[in-house]
């Protein structure tokens, strides 16, 4: 084959399977290896290398074999000493030397072979391509064409020749595919199959509406609008929840865009699916408020029991379809989106139930003495609604307020009720003993029956049983096979217990280390001595003498004391070399050529902060380092 046909057939093999260079050369070798190796039936413990030219498509064959002086007796495993040294001029007898041993002619079952390795190589390299490019394509959208339809689902051909698989339950109910359609769907897995990558697209998932959103409001692109929360029932209605990470922008207008065009392009792509984009807030009752829209709420009154949040909504009458929904969708979205279970009520329904908490519970009636003042007029307009009679807007106003109201007053009885069982609860793991949560309960020395029973019942410490004593007795006395007298024989165990103290933690005072470079003595006290009271007074006085010289001196420069402190500490730091001066100067002059080094403490006898002289030694440089 002349050179160009080569080049030219090989590039058309790269951009044909998209395939790197270098992989579909590693294949190309590869496969004349084998080809070698089938054609000269070499042993596969030989080592065998083939090395192709891109440019002219030779391939040279390379294998190793021993060196021999003359007589060669297989010609596949060995080379004469002159050959050899061609190659390696340091080779000797007995040596492994790799040299070239290209067959004159393969023929054509070699080029068989070598044709098929090379399809094979090809295709394991495709798949391989596919596999880690799909892979990173993981919740992402890709667009591919409709190629067959069976009962299952759908087949959709995607780029790098691969092929998805959309499942039935992946569809968008209602919608109908065609051969040859273009759509766009999110790559849900990858799996890694015996015929590829199989991958698994789908159309129903919110994160294909998300990626949609994404898509077409570049806001959320950017990261100005975030989406909080996504709830979609496929084909019919979807509700998300969106907020702004900067101020000054409308995250539901930015996803609507101007006349919905932007909400449209996505409806469309959804086979006409509603959407109700609302804005998050941080308040969980707004929150619930704006996520049963289009509905107007009334109130929303929140109620977590032991990890069950439930939201009651209460809406107007004529509303209360709307919130609701057809067949409980709007409530049910609303619910997925908010994360809370959601109660809707209609306004006459939570008044009725309001009176007969109201009625019923003597506490709260005692609370809310103007409710029960207006128990008489509720009565009557609740009677009104039961005959289908009208009812005036002011009267609707009037049930609101008393819902309200007793709600309200109810919640805060419920939290107030929770706080007591808590700090109950607080105080009684309080007298519990530390150590009695460390021992097992084994080392209780129950009875082996009274043992099994309670082991059984999750007790796995003496701590957690005095714990459930403490707080709930009948919780231990209602297991199975306890009674009274077990429950007798508990608590004596439990009392002739003694627990070790807990080791007080020993506080290591810090101990304080000042350096100085002082001419002066400095008496610093042995630990455990008193320093004389007559000592620390003149102490005193003098490091008060001190503190006058020193504000005197700052005084003459102009500088306040109050306002050296805001100084940052470089300022006084001063330079070796420009404040020494020569030793006849020195001389000369004495003390009135030195300068006076300052520095500022806290004193805690006076506790003030005192300035303290620091004198040199000799020539050298005070250490003015500020701490």
């Amino acid at each position: 084959m002349a050179k160009n046909e080569f080049a030219l057939a090989f590039n058309e093999v790269l951009e044909e399977k998209q395939l790197a260079k270098d992989v579909v050369v590693a294949a190309i070798e590869s496969a004349m290896v084998s080809a070698y190796r089938r054609a000269v039936s070499a042993s596969t413990a030989q080592h065998v290398e083939a090395k192709l030219d891109p440019d002219t498509g030779i391939v040279t064959v390379f294998a190793e074999k021993e060196v021999v002086e003359d007589n060669i007796v297989d010609d596949r495993t060995e080379v004469l000493l002159e050959v050899a040294r061609k190659v390696n001029p340091e080779a000797q007898l007995g040596d492994m030397v790799v040299v070239e041993t290209t067959p004159a002619d393969f023929g054509r079952v070699a080029a068989q072979t070598a044709r098929q390795v090379i399809q094979q190589r090809i295709r394991e390299a495709e798949r391989s391509n596919q596999m880690q490019y799909f892979e990173r394509q993981v919740g992402e959208i890709v667009s591919g064409l409709v190629q067959a339809i069976n009962a299952q689902g759908s087949t959709i051909g995607l780029d790098m020749k691969a092929e998805g698989v959309m499942p039935n339950n992946q569809k968008i109910p209602g919608e109908r595919l065609k051969l040859h359609d273009r759509i766009r769907a999110v790559v849900m897995e990858v799996k890694d199959g015996t015929r590829g990558p199989q991958i698994v697209l789908s159309r129903a998932h919110r994160n294909f509406l998300r990626r949609l959103l994404e898509n077409e409001v570049p806001e959320i692109y950017h990261g100005i609008v975030e989406i909080r929360a996504i709830s979609r029932e496929p084909g019919a209605r979807a509700k998300v929840a969106v907020s702004a990470t900067q101020p000054g922008i409308d995250p539901v207008g930015a996803c609507v865009g101007i006349k919905g065009v932007r909400i449209q392009a996505i409806v469309k792509e959804l086979h006409d699916e509603k959407i109700d984009i609302i804005q998050w807030d941080q308040d969980p009752i707004v929150y619930i408020s704006k996520a049963i829209s289009p509905a107007r709420v009334n109130g929303v009154y929140l109620a977590d029991n032991e990890g069950a949040r439930t939201a009651t909504v209460v809406v107007g009458e004529d509303q209360l379809s709307l919130a609701i929904g057809r067949d409980g969708q709007n409530a049910r979205l609303a619910a997925k989106l908010t994360g809370w279970r959601i109660d809707i009520k209609s306004l006459s329904e939570a008044a009725g139930d309001s009176l007969r908490k109201l009625q019923g519970n003597a506490e709260l009636s005692a609370m809310l003495p103007a409710a029960m003042e207006a128990i008489p007029q509720i009565e009557e307009i609740l009677a009104k609604k039961a005959e289908n009679r009208p009812i005036m807007p002011e009267e609707y106003t009037v049930l609101g307020q008393f819902v309200d109201r007793v709600e309200r007053r109810t919640i805060q009885i419920k939290e107030e009720a929770a706080r007591e069982v808590e700090e109950r609860t607080n105080t009684a793991r309080a007298e519990v003993p530390a150590a009695a949560f460390q021992m097992p309960l084994e080392q209780a020395g129950l009875k082996e029956h009274i043992f099994n029973i309670l082991t059984e019942a999750g007790f796995e410490t003496i701590g957690n049983l005095i714990f459930s004593i403490k707080t709930d007795p009948n919780k231990v006395l209602g297991l199975p096979g306890i009674g009274s007298k077990a429950m007798q024989n508990i608590e004596e165990v439990l009392a002739a217990l003694t627990f070790p103290e807990p080791e007080p933690v020993k506080v290591e005072e810090p101990v304080a280390s000042i350096e100085t470079v002082a001419a002066e003595p400095v008496a610093v006290p042995v630990a455990g001595e008193e320093m004389p009271a007559a000592k620390k007074q003149a102490d005193g006085k003098k490091d008060a003498k001190r503190v006058v010289e020193v504000e005197e001196e700052l005084a003459k420069d102009g500088v306040n004391l109050d306002e050296l402190f805001k100084m940052k500490p470089e300022i006084f730091q001063s330079t070796g070399p420009a404040e020494e001066e020569s030793s006849d100067k020195k001389k000369a002059g004495g003390k009135k050529g030195k300068k006076k080094a300052v520095e500022l403490e806290f004193d805690e006898g006076l506790g003030t902060v005192v300035g303290r002289k620091i004198h040199k030694r000799g020539d050298s440089t005070p250490d003015n380092d500020w701490e």
